[in-house]
């Protein structure tokens, strides 16, 4: 599998074609519902504000996350990131988060970037620069921690 033929494409709920977003909330559901074991609201309304970053590869979805605006004076907001697990262990998730960053950048300058981390991928955002900014807690029966850039 090349990263040659990697495509990432930004979009809002509505530029989703109907397949490319059943393949967004299946993998959402597989990933975070089903691998996790953690039944939770997955459409959690979020989605319709969101920008939608989907990276295909060859026309598979390969990862997702997603950017919220910032609200009033708040901070913008990455969340569901995912790499498909058919596609894992090619650095994607460094790439995804990259790119994610930068839209952040672009679209919101100057404001902070959150997130909601599970704690055992602290270092992995923390090497994005991201900082804890909470105790660990339990979100839907996993350990998490806030982060902010």
């Amino acid at each position: 599998m090349s990263d040659a033929q990697l495509q990432f494409v930004w979009s809002g709920l509505d530029g989703l074609a109907p397949r490319n977003l059943y393949a967004m909330l299946k993998l959402r559901v597989d990933t975070f519902i089903v691998e996790q074991n953690c039944p939770y609201p997955e459409l959690d309304g979020k989605d319709l504000d969101a920008a939608h970053l989907r990276v295909l590869d060859n026309g598979d979805l390969a990862a997702y996350l997603r950017v919220l605006p910032p609200v009033g004076d708040g901070s913008a907001r990455i969340g569901r990131v995912i790499v498909a697990p058919s596609h894992r262990g090619r650095k994607l998730g460094e790439k995804i988060m990259r790119e994610a960053i930068a839209k952040c950048r672009e679209r919101f300058p100057g404001r902070a970037i959150d997130l909601s981390a599970q704690s055992h991928l602290r270092a992995f955002y923390g090497s994005f620069g991201f900082v804890p900014v909470s105790d660990e807690y339990a979100e839907d029966g996993i350990p998490h921690v806030d982060m902010r850039l």
